[in-house]
């Protein structure tokens, strides 16, 4: 294992225990997802050569959240939110002062925190209904879009370059404004949902997920602590990666690495200013 990803891995795993402190201590929900999921499972904590850490919270668990992390602004230890629309979350950040982890789409902002973080993705309820849930997959979709397009991001595909030259002839403020609304819509359902996250490059099946299998949380160990996870991990986990236990290859391994440029001694600030 590369020695420097093991302290930024290390790193990591301090902001998060100070996260799961605070949940813990104040009743909010939060589960493991994703690569950090699966880590779990398969390494015992994180895959070797991941340089991130993925929680899920639900919209109501996130607004609880983000009240105690503001009220109680612990020390050494930034919350940093990213959405296309005000008054919604796409995702956000818990980012490390002092640390530098600046990745290649945001190498020119110099307005922005670049420390060590973990991922808080939102995750939210969908209606039993297969045109709802599709209509809400489109809706995230777009957001996906025009987030990617605020950033350096460089198409690879054709109709990639396709769909940012559309995104010019829109009125991206009120679309994105509607799409928000729309997937934000079935948080206050109390039967007939399952949970769902599309911001992500998950197909549709691999973005909708069996109310039973997240609505509650068990701890698993990870590393030299205890996270929470969704009571059907293992479930979860066949959704999104199919037999997860199988090792990805090298050209996987590579693409999946976040950081240009980390350091776990020095403030991001020297880097940008050097």
């Amino acid at each position: 294992m590369d020695s420097d990803i093991r302290r930024v891995q290390e790193k990591i795993l301090e902001i998060m225990k100070i996260v799961d402190t605070i949940c813990r201590e104040n009743g909010i929900e939060y589960m493991i997802m994703g690569g950090t999921a699966l880590g779990a499972v398969r390494h015992g904590g994180f895959i070797p050569w991941d340089d991130d850490l993925d929680i899920f919270m639900t919209p109501e668990n996130y607004r609880r959240f983000r009240k105690v992390f503001d009220e109680k602004s612990p020390k050494g230890l930034v919350l940093q939110e990213w959405s296309v629309t005000e008054g919604y979350t796409e995702y956000a950040k818990v980012r490390m002062d002092g640390t530098t982890f600046i990745e290649d789409a945001f190498m020119d902002r110099k307005d922005m925190h670049h420390g060590i973080y973990i991922d808080i993705m939102i995750l939210h309820k969908c209606p039993r209904n297969p045109f709802l849930q599709h209509m809400i997959y489109v809706a995230s979709k777009f957001v996906v879009l025009v987030a990617l397009s605020r950033r350096n991001w460089k198409p690879k595909r054709l109709y990639q370059k396709y769909a940012l030259g559309l995104l010019k002839l829109m009125p991206v403020e009120t679309l994105s404004r509607l799409a928000y609304r729309l997937i934000y819509r079935y948080e206050t359902l109390e039967d007939g949902y399952d949970y769902c996250y599309f911001i992500t490059k998950a197909s549709f099946r691999q973005g909708i997920f069996a109310r039973e299998l997240l609505d509650k949380t068990v701890d698993v160990p990870f590393e030299d602590t205890l996270l929470k996870a969704p009571v059907g991990l293992k479930e979860y986990l066949s959704l999104r990666y199919g037999d997860y236990m199988k090792l990805p290859s090298e050209e996987e391994i590579e693409s999946s690495v976040h950081a240009r440029i980390y350091d776990v001694d020095r403030d991001y600030r020297e880097y940008l200013d050097g």
